[in-house]
């Protein structure tokens, strides 16, 4: 069963890990890889990567991508999302910071921050066009 509208952007909000899937090209299978991302109800989805890495350059070359959160234990649900790029630039200190923040112990965050090179890390913003979600219920 769909989810409604605020059970799927509150179920989006959750710090998941996502499953990021770009167009490859070249007659190859779209690109799909796990990254930490940010999200508030109702706002743009926030991902941070190396501007120099394959999902950078082909989100860069195509314009849009597509995100997948879910969860495997009671309720099996998902929520997937697509859309256009609506910003990329330079990451600053706070969005390395705040998504962080979600996926790591707060002692471990000043550390792995102060590890990263901001030089390196491009942020991408998307505001969901498309989605699709469902609450499955218990399975098993």
């Amino acid at each position: 069963m769909p989810l409604s509208v605020a059970d799927r952007e509150a179920f989006l909000a959750e710090p998941h890990i996502a499953s990021l899937a770009v167009e490859a090209g070249d007659g190859r299978a779209p690109l799909s890889v796990p990254v930490w991302y940010d999200y508030t109800p109702g706002g743009e989805i926030r991902f941070l990567t190396e501007g120099d890495s394959r999902k950078a350059r082909l989100i860069s070359k195509v314009g849009r991508f597509t995100m997948l959160v879910q969860r495997a234990s009671p309720t099996y649900r998902y929520v997937s999302v697509e859309g256009r790029v609506a910003w990329s630039g330079p990451t600053t200190l706070e969005e390395l910071t705040r998504i962080s923040s979600r996926y790591l112990p707060p002692d471990a965050v000043a550390g792995y921050v102060q590890g990263s090179d901001l030089n390196v890390l491009v942020t991408f913003r998307m505001r969901p066009e498309h989605w699709l979600s469902a609450d499955l219920g218990a399975l098993g």
